[in-house]
């Protein structure tokens, strides 16, 4: 018995020092190294399963700055969306029974394709896998309340189906592409991304220096103005053109209640 007793004790000991050993390679690794061996799996087509986070951007465009009595930033106002808020085509806006006004923001999406961090402006667009067309759905009663409070917009902003969005796809030029959207084959919103105050690259630049960008992750980049109140029964369409006025991208959603 005392023979093997200390058989199981020293096996014990012996297996304690490896996994100490274990222990302490994998603490020694690199973060960087960490997050490489974690991010090349991820596939920045599948960005809708496999991304981890939903960077907005505010305020974006003059425009619809004011036309919501806003003033206009000087900085990139940035809030975030989870990735639950996705929905692609087939699915619906869901109307959440907290929502009393529903608006639809239609945004160019910029897609991350390679981590960064401190990502400088001049290098920021090697980052980018390639662009989607979002709907950023806000809860405008809720929001207009958190800001009178001084709130977070979480919940303005995040909900479920409150970030409808295409496939990614390539442009030559983002800073020079149409977005339009309609409700009801009515045109709502009709801009041009020429109108931004942030450009992608100083977007993707500014955001890095506070949230380290990660494979998959999405940039929602602001709104062009005529942002407007959506109800169930009625049905959403978005559109992108490219610089040369070719339609790239065209989704279309219904709106209900949430049951």
């Amino acid at each position: 018995f005392d023979s093997t007793n200390n058989m199981a004790v020293a096996l014990t000991a012996a297996l304690g020092a490896v996994a100490r050993r274990v222990s302490g390679l994998v603490a020694s690794r690199p973060p960087s190294m960490a997050r490489a061996m974690h991010t090349a799996e991820i596939d920045p087509t599948r960005f809708v399963e496999q991304g981890r986070k939903i960077v907005c951007v505010g305020r974006n465009y003059s425009e619809h700055a004011k036309e919501l009595g806003n003033a206009v930033p000087s900085e990139p106002l940035l809030f975030l969306k989870p990735t639950t808020a996705y929905i692609t085509q087939g699915a619906s806006v869901e109307v959440p029974s907290f929502c009393t006004e529903l608006h639809h923001e239609v945004e160019l999406a910029v897609v991350i394709g390679t981590d960064g961090r401190d990502i400088p402006e001049a290098t920021a667009m090697d980052h980018v896998a390639g662009y989607a067309l979002a709907l950023d759905m806000t809860a405008r009663n809720t929001q207009d309340a958190a800001k009178k409070k001084g709130a977070p917009w979480s919940v303005a902003k995040g909900f479920d189906t409150s970030c409808p969005i295409s496939g990614m796809f390539s442009l030559s030029d983002p800073s020079a592409v149409r977005l339009w959207c309609s409700v009801d084959g009515e045109t709502r919103q009709d801009g041009t991304t020429s109108d931004m105050i942030f450009s992608v690259p100083t977007l993707i630049s500014y955001i890095s220096k506070i949230f380290t960008l990660q494979v998959g992750d999405v940039i929602l980049t602001g709104t062009p103005s005529g942002v407007s109140r959506v109800d169930p029964g009625q049905t959403i369409t978005a559109g992108l053109k490219d610089a040369d006025g070719n339609s790239v991208v065209e989704m279309t959603f219904p709106v209900v209640a949430r049951q």
